[in-house]
């Protein structure tokens, strides 16, 4: 079932004395997700209907149904799996429109507001390493990170319950002195369900969409918002 969505905004506000640690995840939440709608649901379609020699309606519908069965998992964004699974250069072909790869608003901002108040940030991500090692190239922010993570390195995608104590063998946190950001609900949920105090979600992931926000966690248009708490 999916998450159910409003439009008004809910805001449960916090203090950063709170806060010791500072999670992020990166598509949706730190750069536009235009980019990975664009490529998965139009691109790659494209592509493979060429490819096949197929409408580009089949191919669409052929392709939504195959990501179905991987979602939140690993596969769902491992690049050498859908290359494979598709035989087509999945890593070449996000090349090929990396100049869509974007940062949301205030995105650089909030970073170096958080260096400014000395809380660290750490970026974690199901990105596949080749995605992140495309997208870091193109938009200049490692520099703010302590660390990255990446969910094929911990072992499982941040769906998954178990991500989280992984992580924490990783980078040990207090759990009630973390906050964490990101546009994906399910994820959230499953952070939640390990016990991490701070979830923000992300209303507008992608700036081709409206805002949609949560009616489970707090939800913030911008992080603007954060840095005026």
């Amino acid at each position: 079932m999916q998450p159910v969505k409003s439009n008004q905004q809910i805001f449960s506000a916090f203090s950063w004395q709170e806060i010791d640690t500072v999670l992020l995840d990166l598509d949706g939440t730190l750069l536009d997700k235009y980019f990975d709608d664009f490529f998965w649901e139009e691109f790659v379609p494209e592509t493979f209907a060429k490819k096949n020699h197929i409408e580009m309606g089949t191919a669409k519908k052929k392709l939504l149904s195959t990501y179905k069965k991987v979602e939140n998992t690993l596969e769902w964004t491992d690049l050498d799996y859908w290359s494979e699974e598709l035989s087509l250069n999945i890593p070449m072909l996000k090349r090929e429109i990396s100049h869509l790869i974007a940062l949301r608003p205030q995105a650089i901002e909030f970073l170096e507001y958080l260096r400014e108040i000395k809380k660290p940030a750490y970026l974690v991500t199901n990105a596949h390493p080749k995605t992140l090692k495309l997208k870091l190239g193109k938009i200049d922010i490692e520099k703010y990170f302590t660390e990255i993570f990446c969910a094929k390195e911990v072992g499982t995608a941040k769906e998954q319950p178990e991500f989280w104590s992984m992580l924490k063998e990783l980078l040990p946190f207090n759990r009630n002195r973390t906050l964490f950001v990101d546009d994906t609900e399910k994820v959230l949920q499953s952070a939640r369900s390990y016990g991490l105090g701070h979830l923000i979600h992300i209303a507008q992931p992608s700036s081709r969409t409206p805002p949609a926000f949560s009616n489970n966690f707090t939800s913030i248009l911008n992080f603007q918002e954060l840095m005026t708490l």
